[in-house]
């Protein structure tokens, strides 16, 4: 199958900067015609971010790569995934959303060479950053700092009410768009000068994916994983459960060490989704109903028989 100049986004930044966020703002921008499709990779096993991004549109194609770092593996898991999105979708544009403890730079450059040379024209890359912890001198980790480096534009995101004034060095006097919310405008993304005419074979397709496991109720799936100090652990649900909201929070509170927290869940006022960092989002409606699913990313592992005791605690039967 050959496919030419779809133009591509690398959404980068560390952990919890809202790039997530920041693609779902786009959605509402998608010119009616225009096919999308997204490319997420998140950190975690369980596949939260699709179901996080979920629309009830059919010029929309969604597919992620847990667990891990999507530009890993000699770049095995970026052939299979977006080798059969593009086949699905044949879209007019494509968005690709990096772990924020993978290795975005990296990334940018396998898109740069085949099998994708001439089937993408890679747009400059993206870098999102939460604007406060920046301001406070939290630490970059090396491999966003190379991102920052390629970036063709800076977002510093959730920056409502903080000084701007005081920037720390490493953005240089590099172009800045502040914003809340991840609010970017369609047109204020960056774009290639190099448009000139141009096609790609897409690789062969792979045998299909192995069927994922069944989900039972009383019966959820578990998964862990651990990469450059930090840890994620998930579970997937049936969908005929339902969660206590303020008995699944106080618990998740008292976690000692929790950073990120994402979920879609059913509650008692119907399905939830939460995305952010610990204690600093909120629930909000999603239309997602395929399974319960809930995602922690920690500083320390915790005792995982004792945690998924304590959830099972929240489940109100229906």
């Amino acid at each position: 199958m050959r496919l030419a100049n779809i133009k591509t986004h690398v959404i980068a930044g560390p952990l919890g900067a809202g790039k997530t966020t920041l693609i779902r703002q786009l959605f509402a921008q998608r010119p009616s015609d225009e096919r999308w499709a997204i490319l997420v990779n998140e950190f975690g096993q369980v596949g939260l971010d699709a179901a996080l991004m979920a629309q009830d549109d059919e010029e929309l194609s969604i597919a992620e790569v847990p667990g891990g770092c999507l530009c890993c593996i000699q770049g095995v898991p970026l052939q299979v995934a977006l080798t059969r999105l593009l086949r699905r979708a044949r879209p007019h544009r494509l968005f690709i959303e990096p772990s924020g403890l993978g290795h975005p730079a990296s990334l940018y450059r396998q898109l740069q060479a085949p099998p994708w040379d001439g089937v993408l024209t890679l747009q400059p890359l993206i870098w999102v950053v939460d604007a406060g912890q920046l301001l406070e001198g939290q630490p970059v980790p090396d491999a966003q700092q190379q991102a920052l480096e390629q970036a063709g534009l800076i977002v510093l995101n959730k920056s409502a009410g903080l000084d701007r004034t005081l920037l720390p060095p490493l953005l240089g006097d590099r172009s800045l768009y502040w914003t809340d919310g991840g609010r970017v405008t369609l047109a204020e993304l960056p774009q290639t000068t190099d448009e000139l005419p141009r096609s790609g074979e897409l690789p062969e397709p792979v045998a299909a994916p192995s069927p994922q496991a069944l989900v039972l109720p009383n019966r959820p799936l578990r998964f862990s994983h651990t990469q450059e100090g930090r840890h994620a652990v998930g579970w997937r649900w049936h969908p005929r459960h339902s969660f206590d909201g303020p008995a699944l929070s106080a618990l998740l509170a008292g976690l000692p060490g929790l950073l990120r927290l994402k979920a879609v869940l059913q509650l008692e006022d119907g399905w939830q989704a939460y995305n952010g960092l610990a204690k600093q989002a909120s629930w909000e409606p999603t239309l997602w109903r395929r399974d319960n699913r809930l995602e922690l990313i920690l500083e320390q592992m915790p005792d995982l028989e004792a945690l998924e005791k304590g959830l099972r605690g929240t489940i109100r039967d229906i």
